[in-house]
């Protein structure tokens, strides 16, 4: 069986790390299905929202270090199909971990154990995340001589305050579900036999709304993270824009006045 699934149900796509015997640690093989898992998501209209989660007691334990790490720092030469794609397409690794790649529809984390480095990382690209009571979050890139390259140093400190996100990156010590809850990583602490429920009972209130207004608003909110107001609200502008002259927001108005669920297009 792969070691990341990939299911559709409706509108939604769940992807799941499987390598619970190795606490979801991510190889070359999970790097390369992430890639195209997310851009499936993002080039498919019929898709409007993802959750990503894992099988196990573990949530992702961050990269295979006897597999991944070695083959990015060349310290082992390709030896399959997936090793030779990353070293030919090196915007692999960067779609994978959704960095330097835009994508607006929005993304759940049900955090089903230890989040840990890479693991903690491409949960910093979700939009909304739950999360176990067990769940623990922690970057110890720092303990083994690197860095939290996948996106951390840029995003953390961006999320929750600086000084929660320097002691997070600077100590390499995890934290704990509750910690995450208190500084607002996670949005809810979840039961573990109600996490995917709750996932996709948000995932189901998402993808009922008008599709193009749900991505214009994430399209917003990241785009203008950080900027001036003059320039963020450019942004808006141009996302306000767009949507009213959509189908959809015709649709909506009319479908309210006629007292009938609408039935929105993406377009």
């Amino acid at each position: 069986m792969s070691n990341l699934l990939v299911q559709q149900r409706g509108p939604i796509l769940q992807i799941t790390f499987n390598r619970p015997d190795k606490k979801n640690a991510v190889t070359p093989e999970m790097v390369v299905g992430l890639a195209r898992a997310w851009t499936r998501l993002r080039d498919d209209p019929e898709l409007r929202v993802a959750i990503l989660t894992g099988v196990g007691d573990a949530f992702c334990a961050g990269a295979d270090l006897g597999r991944l790490i070695p083959l990015l720092s060349k310290a082992r030469p390709p030896q399959d199909e997936f090793d030779r794609a990353m070293v030919a397409e090196r915007s692999i690794f960067q779609t994978a971990f959704l960095r330097r790649f835009e994508i607006w529809k929005p993304i759940i984390a049900a955090v089903n154990g230890a989040a840990l480095a890479g693991g903690m990382e491409i949960l910093q690209a979700t939009d909304i995340r739950l999360a176990v009571p067990e769940a623990t979050f922690g970057l110890p890139e720092p303990k083994r001589g690197i860095i939290p390259g996948g996106g951390s140093t840029v995003r953390l400190a961006r999320q929750i305050p600086y000084a929660a996100a320097m002691r997070i990156l600077l100590t390499g010590a995890p934290i704990s579900a509750e910690a995450a809850l208190r500084c607002g990583f996670v949005n809810e602490i979840v039961p573990r036999e109600e996490l995917l429920e709750a996932a996709y009972e948000i995932a189901g209130d998402i993808a009922e709304n008008a599709p193009l207004a749900v991505q214009k608003i994430k399209e917003s909110v990241v785009r203008s993270s950080g900027l001036p107001f003059d320039d963020a609200f450019a942004i808006e502008d141009e996302a306000v824009t767009t949507v009213l002259r959509s189908e959809d927001a015709k649709e909506g108005p009319r479908a309210f006045m006629e007292r009938r669920k609408p039935e929105f297009k993406g377009r």
